[in-house]
């Protein structure tokens, strides 16, 4: 059965990193007409962005220069909401905050409600990204046949989400019709605001990892020796320094490569004092495939916080799709890949284990990698969705 599906979530389509979001909204494309919602606009990013080419789109669409609906594909738009919301999450009274979102909520509602209108689209679906206070009150406004919360990170371990997220996200689970999660440990949290609660799994964009070239990327070409590489978010609230730093000084023969856009602490760390350790800054989601192939180890040596505890990794199932060995930082959820990335508990670890995955590294061992990392397709994890959607429609 097809339906008519809004997406609304904390990454606009012209997001310039990997996206569940969006592989959601592609796959779901081709049985259903979707709608994918940009963040609208807020004061703050309009006072210190206002040059930004992707915050200039938004002034001209909310200042009727430009449509704001745009057409990705069959079945698939793009909605850039025509409003203005205030940012609000300065605000230390809850009372104050609820009384301002709603009220950006109400205009966001209405924004949305012109382009369904032109759409045609009746009895939607929401389906909401993590999108705990801009999308707080849509289901109210928009009065969809179901409401979804898609939960793929714990939001309320960062700051400014947990401001006003440790009451607004129980909130909004419990409210919603249905919750997905892309890790068990996520799905538990939901499940103690809404029995609803599902494990769907991650996907994994597979088709762009297979038959990848072996061509070395230009910036890699002048490094000798076999390489120990990282791509994703390099990040201290999510990256262990320390580890990084260890492997650098153990492993002087080996190249440690970073793939990935940079934050003040990395910038201002020991490991861009050290000859072996190269940052290569943000690539093209694209590309990133052809820098993984050149890794001789794939490494995720998290920080272990309430972020990354049930955070599932999605570089983890990129790493092994090329049937790379892969070590990383045990957490509850990287349990779930033990049979094929070796889980350290320290920096130490990390050495012993690295020395390990080299040594035991086989055709064998590479082939059960891919196997079990193209099993996490989006279809299969968009399909166990529909699964329960459709069993509560008929309900």
């Amino acid at each position: 059965m097809s339906n008519d599906i809004i997406i609304i979530g904390q990454q606009p389509w012209d997001t310039d990193i990997g996206s569940n979001c969006k592989n959601i909204a592609l796959e779901w494309s081709k049985t259903n007409r979707v709608l994918y919602i940009n963040s609208p606009l807020d004061r703050i990013s309009l006072i210190k962005n206002k040059k930004d080419p992707k915050i200039q789109k938004r002034i001209n669409v909310v200042n009727k220069q430009e449509s704001g609906l745009i057409k990705i594909q069959d079945n698939l738009w793009n909605y850039y909401p025509d409003c203005l919301v205030e940012s609000i999450n300065w605000i230390n009274s809850l009372s104050l905050f609820r009384f301002f979102n709603k009220r950006n909520n109400r205009k966001l509602s209405k924004s949305i409600a012109k382009a369904l209108e032109a759409l045609n689209f009746q009895n939607v679906i929401l389906f909401n990204d993590n999108e705990m206070f801009k999308a707080f009150y849509l289901a109210d406004y928009l009065k969809p046949v179901l409401s979804i919360y898609y939960s793929r990170d714990y939001m309320i371990g960062v700051d400014y989400w947990k401001k006003h997220g440790e009451t607004l996200e129980p909130e909004l689970i419990a409210k919603s019709d249905l919750c997905f999660a892309n890790s068990e440990y996520l799905a538990t949290y939901c499940r103690k605001y809404n029995i609803r609660s599902f494990n769907v799994g991650q996907g994994c964009d597979i088709e762009s990892f297979k038959d990848v070239n072996d061509i070395k990327p230009d910036d890699l070409n002048h490094l000798k020796g076999p390489i120990i590489g990282y791509v994703g978010v390099v990040s201290a609230s999510r990256l262990d320094v320390d580890i990084i730093l260890h492997i650098a000084m153990e492993y002087i023969d080996y190249q440690i490569v970073l793939v990935g856009p940079e934050d003040d602490v990395f910038r201002a760390s020991k490991l861009h004092d050290l000859n072996n350790v190269h940052f290569l800054g943000q690539k093209e989601v694209s590309d990133l495939p052809v820098y993984i192939n050149t890794f001789d180890i794939c490494i995720n040596p998290q920080v272990v916080n309430a972020i990354t505890r049930g955070n599932y990794p999605r570089k983890i199932d990129e790493y092994l799709a090329l049937g790379k060995p892969v070590v990383a930082t045990r957490t509850e959820t990287m349990e779930f890949f033990s049979d094929f990335v070796y889980l350290a508990d320290n920096k130490e670890d990390y050495i012993k284990l690295i020395k390990l995955a080299i040594h035991e590294d086989s055709e064998e061992r590479r082939l059960a990698r891919k196997d079990f990392a193209f099993g996490h397709t989006w279809e299969n994890s968009v399909q166990e969705m529909m699964n329960e959607i459709n069993t509560l429609l008929k309900a």
